[in-house]
């Protein structure tokens, strides 16, 4: 088969689906939704308070979003709208997360897990925000929140292995970043402080933001906002035989955030601060700038939703 016509075989979907992405733009407060080549812009949402994280639950046919809000208020929250924007929802009111950043989706548990920057925490709960948990805390109050180094900003579920995957990214271009794996669930007997089974998968690191993870083929993907060589790329390592260093796919991002995997497809979507979004293969090759000037980019998912009747 043809590569134009894959192509074209992964843009239209399937016969009562299509692809589309999800965007967030941070300084606008609003989320809207394209064609996979940037095409048929859509704004659904609007008021967003600072929104950085969101994941598409197809079959329930919701997005879901964080809102970091101001970080010296601690007024963060987590939000629900129906794919089309409508009936939008707060599932976690403002003060229950300090500074919500990606969020994921586990489809099995029907849990929503997220990163909490200035809160210090990796949480989650339950597709209705009930059962509000706190399964990694790195810090506590005012002089451990000025440690960047217990900042936590992204995150991945390895479900085969029932593991967690973070990024803390540490100061602007200090070279403290690192990923973290744990298990899922806290061990018995022990908290969100005092667990020990929290290993690094990487550090020295120049600011790691937000990751992926290819299921399929057991590889983790990752953006890095630091400063070139290492910075303003897309790295990636496989999880089962983590190499020396991790492989740069993608490089001369402007400050880059999102990242969305589309697997069959074989590409990958980036978003970044300097408001471009890309799209290329997982290799990192094939790369197009399929938006930019469209403000301070965060967050993107990736979903085939049904179309529209």
């Amino acid at each position: 088969m043809s590569e134009t016509v894959k192509e074209n075989n992964r843009s239209a979907g399937s016969n009562s689906t299509v692809p589309r992405l999800f965007v967030l733009e941070l300084n606008a407060g609003r989320i809207y939704s394209t064609n996979t080549d940037g095409s048929d812009q859509k704004t659904i949402v609007t008021d967003c308070h600072l929104p950085d994280g969101i994941v598409v639950d197809v079959d329930a046919g919701h997005i879901y979003w964080t809102n970091m809000g101001v970080p010296s208020l601690d007024d963060g929250s987590i939000e629900r709208a129906d794919l089309d924007g409508k009936n939008r929802k707060t599932i976690l009111a403002q003060g229950q997360t300090h500074t919500p950043k990606q969020i994921i989706l586990d489809r099995r548990g029907r849990k929503l897990y997220w990163c909490d920057r200035e809160g210090m925490r990796v949480m989650r709960c339950n597709l209705d925000g009930s059962q509000l948990e706190t399964l990694i805390e790195t810090g506590r109050g005012d002089i451990d929140r000025r440690d960047q180094t217990k900042w936590c900003v992204g995150l991945t579920i390895d479900a085969k292995y029932g593991h967690i995957y973070w990024s803390q990214k540490g100061p602007d271009n200090a070279g403290l970043g690192r990923i973290l794996r744990a298990n899922i669930d806290i061990p018995a007997g022990q908290t969100a402080t005092t667990r020990t089974d929290i290993e690094t998968f990487f550090d020295g690191l120049p600011e790691p933001i937000d990751l992926e993870l290819d299921v399929e083929n057991r590889v983790l993907y990752w953006t890095d906002r630091g400063d070139p060589p290492r910075g303003n790329t897309v790295n990636r390592a496989s999880i089962d035989n983590k190499p020396a260093e991790p492989e740069i796919v993608i490089t001369h991002l402007m400050e880059g955030i999102g990242i969305a995997l589309d697997v069959a497809g074989d590409r990958m979507f980036v978003t970044d601060l300097a408001g471009s979004v890309y799209s290329a293969r997982l290799d990192g090759s094939v790369e197009k700038n399929i938006l930019f000037a469209q403000g301070n980019l965060t967050g993107i998912a990736y979903a085939e939703i049904p179309k529209e009747q």
